[in-house]
């Protein structure tokens, strides 16, 4: 059976098809010492089938059987770490439909407001888009069922189906008395996990919000299109934003590190067996022609995107500023079940950076640290605790860290981190630590 390997974090996909083969068989025990483990399990398997009978003859409502299973299963991969887990079929799907970054649907982000759907911008280019919804409308009916009393996440499965079917949606618009009913066909809508944006005159701003299957070919066209707007010779430089970035494929996070890195290896993989550790290496051919590169990063960058940074930082490719990390650097394998059974998510190595810095339950450390202004309404919300801070996480190698900041300003006025490497690029600010020296950082 093939197995793939991911990252994950916070509940959410981060990470990348690799397959796991031990080049020896595994050594079994003998011996009295081994036998005598065996039947200390074989009689807790007991235990455990003689609780199960127990629960279904005499609780005091009939169980589901499969969900007992089901509860079981999970209570044992919790206990592990925070990150392994039972994936029943549907979000097995879920998980699949996410990393593929890829789905029938209509093309739009929504959000909730006041129970009713609210578009918050449709995708160019989509059926939606083309049907004529706009940012602000507020979706009250899907086909004839009301979204009012239905969660977010039943509404978008609902506007979610094959393509080529067809949904009637029913549209309350400010400034328009008479609801708006249209009909739209699904197509395939490909996720945006890269924007790109010009800043000023002289700086490419790419902001990269997670890592599914579409993101290295997004960021070459976001380089691309760039590099023709602003000339080689006025181009400062790129600022690569992953900040709230929660991670992704871990083949997306090292083709993503490899656009911008010459040689070298960009991170390892080390599981519990030395056979089974995994080096990933640059290729020739930075696809910015080495100009200056400022990475920004904050307590909501885990899994895939500390990767990145902590490649680009380690070999001095790029300044990277804000504050720090998340600390998620576990890898998990994702097992399918077979049977329609779903999948087993469980944690099988850490990762390392090309120094040999573990990220577990320390982060990424910015060369840089900036601190936002948080507007008093947001402070509650505006610290992420940090892997360190997760029930069960695997110990860090050392002295443990995480947690900071993961507020960022919608105004690139009040941004705070941004507009420091703007003034950094620009030369209207010097800090040591940027432009970072050539040699890689090694561990002492």
């Amino acid at each position: 059976m093939m197995r793939k390997t991911y990252l994950l974090v916070l509940g959410a996909v981060a990470g990348a098809a690799v397959t796991l083969v031990a080049t020896q068989p595994r050594i079994l025990l003998v011996g009295s010492s081994a036998r005598a483990a065996a039947a200390d399990t074989y009689r807790q398997l007991n235990l455990f089938g003689d609780i199960f009978e127990r629960v279904r003859a005499d609780y005091v409502e009939k169980p589901d059987d499969s969900k007992l299973v089901e509860s079981a299963i999970n209570g044992m991969l919790n206990g592990l770490d925070p990150h392994s887990s039972y994936m029943d079929p549907k979000n097995f799907k879920d998980m699949q439909i996410q990393t593929r970054g890829e789905f029938g649907g209509l093309g739009i982000e929504v959000t909730m407001e006041d129970g009713l759907v609210k578009v918050v911008a449709p995708i160019d280019e989509t059926p939606a888009a083309n049907a004529g919804v706009r940012a602000g409308d507020l979706i009250t009916h899907l086909d004839d069922d009301q979204v009012q009393g239905l969660t977010l996440n039943q509404a978008v499965e609902k506007m979610r189906g094959p393509v080529g079917t067809k949904i009637r949606l029913k549209i309350s618009r400010k400034g328009v008395e008479k609801p708006i009913e249209v009909t739209i066909e699904r197509a395939v809508i490909r996720v945006r996990s890269v924007r790109w944006r010009v800043e000023g005159d002289d700086v490419g701003f790419i902001r990269i919000s997670q890592f599914n299957e579409q993101t290295t070919e997004n960021l070459k066209k976001a380089i691309a299109d760039l590099s023709t707007k602003i000339p080689a010779d006025k181009l400062r430089g790129y600022i690569v934003d992953l900040r709230n970035n929660p991670g992704g494929l871990l083949d997306q996070a090292i083709s993503v590190s490899d656009a911008f890195l010459e040689r070298g290896e960009i991170v390892s993989t080390r599981g519990r067996n030395a056979e089974e550790t995994q080096r990933f290496n640059a290729r020739a051919g930075d696809l910015t022609k080495n100009k200056p590169m400022i990475v920004l990063i904050n307590g909501g960058s885990a899994s895939a995107s500390e990767i990145v940074a902590g490649a680009l930082q380690d070999h001095k490719r790029a300044t990277v500023i804000g504050t720090r990390s998340f600390g998620k650097g576990s890898v998990q394998t994702i097992i399918p079940l077979g049977g329609g059974n779903g999948a087993l998510r469980l944690t099988t190595a850490r990762y390392f950076t090309p120094s040999g810095r573990s990220i577990q339950a320390k982060g990424i450390l910015p060369d840089i640290e900036v601190l936002q202004v948080v507007p008093d309404e947001v402070k509650t919300r505006a610290e992420t605790k940090g892997e360190a801070a997760l029930r069960g996480h695997l110990k860090a190698e050392g002295e443990e860290g995480g947690g900071s900041q993961s507020y960022v300003p919608p105004e690139v006025k009040d941004d705070t981190a941004l507009n420091m490497g703007l003034d950094l690029l620009r030369g209207v600010k010097t800090n040591a630590a940027f432009p970072p020296s050539s040699k890689i950082a090694r561990p002492n």
